[in-house]
């Protein structure tokens, strides 16, 4: 007869997920709802976990890609009835923290950059250089908005005031997301939607995190000494392996260095 072993009894399993880097589709190594899709999946329907923990590690980017994420992480945890605990390292600002308020509780570093609920569109404007250049922009539409913000045109206000329309109504589904998710834990007498950011001390007087913790110890906590923290990790590419695509990665880690760099990392 086949025994269970003692010291294998009462260990729980906990799936760590790592969520790191900028929020965008179609960029290699950019967190993207098609790329974690089967990660997400294997984590919280591969050997019965107790728990998903998330470590976030994001200055944001993609407001959609983060919407998906997030309302695929909220589609499994309720369909596997699977409570979902999240780890913040540097930075959960802007799509990142809309990542992070998938989970059930956040924590994080008392050191960790948490916030920036807000939208933003940058971009340039190119029309003077043309001109000192001696360059002549035509642009020929059928639709009067079909050039809308042509960098190389001088901007219209009409334009814009459709932009900002745009991104007043992200910004609403932005709040919409973090007050439900968050609900009475936030200080309802603060400005949180600003897009200002704070560090984990700050935010947690506010109610956008949870407390100040690290994974391993709030795992122990929370599911026993015994618990096992099982990783699961995205998978390079074969062909990066090689140094496949040098430039493209070389222009995607300038464009996430710049956004790690707009909250002083």
């Amino acid at each position: 007869m086949i025994r269970k072993l003692p010291f294998l009894k009462n260990q729980p399993r906990v799936a760590v997920v790592r969520l790191a880097g900028r929020i965008a589709a179609g960029t290699r190594g950019a967190l993207s709802d098609e790329a974690l899709a089967p990660l997400l999946e294997k984590a919280f329907r591969k050997g019965k976990p107790k728990a998903v923990a998330l470590v976030l590690n994001s200055p944001g980017g993609s407001p959609v890609q983060s919407g998906l994420i997030a309302a695929r992480i909220r589609r499994l945890a309720e369909e596997k009835k699977i409570p979902v605990h999240a780890f913040v390292e540097d930075v959960a600002a802007s799509g990142g923290y809309w990542l992070a308020s998938a989970a059930d509780d956040i924590w994080a570093d008392a050191g960790s950059i948490i916030g920036s609920i807000g939208v933003i569109s940058a971009g340039f404007g190119a029309q003077d250089f043309l001109a000192r250049q001696g360059l002549e922009r035509r642009v020929y539409t059928a639709g009067k908005s079909k050039s809308t913000l042509d960098p190389f045109q001088k901007e219209k206000p009409e334009d814009v005031k459709r932009l900002k329309a745009i991104l007043d109504d992200m910004h609403k589904l932005f709040i919409a997301q973090i007050q439900s998710r968050r609900g009475r834990k936030l200080d309802a007498e603060a400005e949180l939607f600003t897009g200002e950011f704070w560090l984990a001390g700050r935010a947690l007087e506010l109610g956008l995190i949870d407390g100040i913790a690290h994974i391993e110890p709030k795992l122990k906590e929370l599911y026993g000494e015994n618990v096992r923290l099982i990783p699961y990790g995205r998978k390079k590419p074969f062909l990066a392996r090689f140094g496949a695509g040098l430039v493209n990665e070389g222009v995607t880690a300038l464009e996430e260095r710049a956004d790690y760099a707009r909250y002083g990392l």
